[in-house]
C-alpha cells in the first residue's frame, strides 16, 4: 500500500530516452560498431556521462574519452544516419506503455520533454502505436535556448499544458533531468537508467527501480488496478540455458538452492528487464515443469559485479542438476530489488516471495502458461521468443 500522499499533482511531464524508451541499448550497439572502426572498444564506461545530455554533449564526451581523431560535429554527422536507421528497433521500457495508457485513460494531461530535437522525438514515438495521441505537448531540446539541466524545457512544457509548475510531476532517468525538474519547481520521480547509481539521486522526491514500481496515488493520481494478489501480470518472456554453479551462497548462506543461469548471451534481455523479483514456470527437459520464483539483478546485499539470473525452482529435488537445460517462462513481477539490513530479513523476504508466487501460479491467468511448449521443448531457440 502506498505511503501517505507526498504532494498533489495534476499533470505528468515525462522524459523519453531511458525513461520511456530503451534508447541506451540501441545507442550502445551503434557506438560499439562505430568505435570498432577506430580500433576502440565501447565498454559502457561513458554511459553515465552521456545519459540525459544533448546529442552534441554526448558526442563530445565520447570523442574526448576515447581520444577519437575527429571533432564532435563530424562524429555526430557520421553516427546520425546509423542511429536513425535503428529507431524502429528501440523498445519501450517495461511499464512504459502501461503507465501512458493508465494516465491517458484517467484523463491526466501528459507532456514529453526531451533534450533530443523535436523531429527525433516524433520519429521515435511514431513506431509506438497511440503514443503520439497520449501527449498534449511535446518539447524538444531545439525548441529552448538551453537543454536540461536548465529548467527551461520543463517550464515550457508546463506552459503548453497550461499548468502551474508546482502541479507537475516529472518522471526522469538522468541526473541532468532531475536537476532541471527540481529547478523548475516540480515534483520529480527518478528512475535511474544506469545501474547502481540510485544513491546519487538525492535531489529527487522519490527514486524507483523501474516504471513498474511507480505508485501514482502517492501524488494524488489514480492508482493502478492491475495488481493481483501481490503480483503484476506481464507479457510472458522467455530465457533458457544450462544450469551453472552460482556463488554457492544460495544453498549454503541462504538455505535456498537456486538454479543459476549464466548471464552470458543474455545481455540484451537483461538490459531490457529491470532488476527485481519475478515468477513463472521452469522446465527441465528430463524432469518436468515446476513453479519458479527468480531474482534478476545485482543482489545489493551481496553487491554482485554483474547482473545475475537466479531462479529458485519450488520443488524438493534429491540431487543437483548442473549442466541440464533449464527453460523459463516469466509471467509476472513481484517487487524491485532492495538492500536488506540483515541476512535474516533477506531470507524472510525470499520466503515471502515464494509464498506469493506459489499461490499466484494456481490462478488461471498464470497456470495456463504451465503448458507452454517452450518449457518442454529443446527445439525452440530463445530467439523465437524474444
Amino acid at each position: 500500500m502506498a505511503k501517505p500522499l507526498k504532494k498533489l499533482v495534476s499533470c505528468v511531464i515525462l522524459d523519453l530516452d531511458g525513461t520511456l524508451l530503451n534508447t541506451d541499448g540501441v545507442v550502445s550497439e551503434v557506438l560499439k560498431g562505430f568505435l570498432a572502426k577506430y580500433g576502440k572498444q565501447w565498454d559502457g564506461r561513458e554511459a553515465q556521462r552521456i545519459v540525459g545530455k544533448t546529442p552534441l554533449e554526448a558526442a563530445a564526451a565520447v570523442v574526448e574519452e576515447y581520444g577519437l581523431p575527429c571533432g564532435k560535429e563530424e562524429f555526430l554527422a557520421e553516427l546520425h544516419p546509423v542511429f536513425y536507421a535503428q529507431l524502429c528497433n528501440i523498445k519501450p521500457l517495461p511499464g512504459a506503455s502501461r503507465l501512458l495508457k493508465h494516465l491517458s485513460g484517467h484523463g491526466v494531461p501528459m507532456a514529453l520533454a526531451s533534450n533530443s530535437p523535436r523531429g527525433s522525438i516524433e520519429s521515435k514515438i511514431s513506431y509506438h502505436q497511440g503514443w503520439k495521441d497520449y501527449f498534449s505537448a511535446i518539447v524538444g531540446g531545439d525548441e529552448v535556448t538551453a537543454g536540461k539541466p536548465s529548467p527551461e524545457i520543463f517550464l515550457e512544457a508546463a506552459k503548453r499544458l497550461n499548468r502551474e509548475p508546482s502541479s507537475c510531476l516529472v518522471i526522469e532517468d538522468s541526473m541532468p533531468g532531475v536537476t532541471a525538474g527540481k529547478a523548475a519547481g516540480m515534483e520529480v520521480v527518478a528512475v535511474p537508467s544506469v545501474p547502481k547509481q540510485a544513491h546519487l539521486y538525492t535531489s529527487a522526491d522519490e527514486v524507483i527501480n523501474s516504471l513498474l514500481d511507480l505508485q501514482p496515488e502517492k501524488w494524488g493520481l489514480p492508482p493502478f488496478q492491475d495488481w493481483i494478489e501481490g503480483t503484476l501480470p506481464t507479457e510472458p518472456w522467455y530465457i533458457s540455458g544450462p544450469v551453472i554453479k552460482g556463488f554457492g551462497r544460495g544453498s549454503k548462506v541462504l538455505g535456498i538452492p537456486t538454479a543459476n543461469l549464466s548471464p552470458k548471451g543474455h545481455s540484451s534481455l537483461l538490459s531490457e528487464h529491470p532488476s527485481g523479483v519475478y515468477f513463472g514456470w521452469a522446465g527441465l527437459s528430463t524432469r518436468g515443469v515446476y513453479k519458479m520464483v527468480m531474482s534478476i539483478g545485482w543482489n545489493p546485499y551481496f553487491n554482485n559485479a554483474e547482473k545475475t539470473i537466479e531462479p529458485w525452482l519450488l520443488h524438493e529435488f534429491t540431487e543437483d542438476f548442473y549442466g541440464e537445460e533449464l527453460r523459463l517462462v516469466i509471467v509476472g513481477y513481484l517487487r524491485p530489488e532492495v538492500n536488506f539490513p540483515s541476512l535474516e530479513s533477506l531470507i524472510a523476504k525470499i520466503h515471502e516471495d515464494k509464498r506469493i508466487a506459489e499461490r499466484a501460479l494456481d490462478l488461471p491467468l498464470y497456470s495456463k502458461h504451465k503448458d507452454d511448449p517452450y518449457l518442454s521443448s529443446s527445439l525452440h531457440s530463445e530467439s523465437n521468443h524474444s
